[in-house]
């Protein structure tokens, strides 16, 4: 798998400060918008129904949001930087700094979980999460989740 299949580098981000997990998601509902064509306020929602779910913040500082979508028929991404963690209700109840959604087609299977599980293989790896911490520019992150893919591949 290749994240840049389904991550454009201008939906990379680095936001200076979020003040709470839902302006997060509302970050990504604003990236969803502008780079994929999506309805912001439908990407917010279905992201904070997921949400009521369970938290997906897996830990570390890191949460994989994500949600299916009606209007969309493929796997996407966007990942966002945050200068400031927030309080994501994180399993292990530490503030989140890297976040990564997924949106995904309302029929998705096996696809979109494909997709979450390399996403939350590549975050989970300390030496990936590490470059990305030290680097607060967009072009740099994307080429730095983008190069991890050929690192897992070998």
């Amino acid at each position: 798998m290749d994240l840049s299949t389904f991550l454009r580098p201008e939906a990379v981000k680095v936001i200076s400060a979020a003040s709470s997990k839902r302006r997060l998601l509302q970050e990504f509902g604003e990236i969803a918008g502008s780079c994929y064509g999506l309805d912001p306020a439908e990407v917010v929602s279905a992201l904070q129904e997921r949400e009521s779910l369970g938290p997906t913040g897996v830990g570390k500082g890191v949460a994989l949001p994500h949600a299916r979508l009606d209007g969309i028929d493929t796997v996407t991404g966007a990942f966002i930087l945050l200068e400031k963690p927030v309080d994501f209700n994180a399993v292990d109840r530490q503030p989140v700094d890297l976040a990564f959604a997924l949106f995904a087609p309302m029929d998705a299977g096996v696809e979109h979980l494909k997709a979450l599980a390399f996403v939350s293989r590549t975050l989970r790896e300390p030496t990936t999460c590490s470059k990305l911490r030290a680097n607060p520019e967009a072009s740099t992150l994307f080429t730095i989740l983008t190069e991890t893919d050929s690192v897992q591949a070998a």
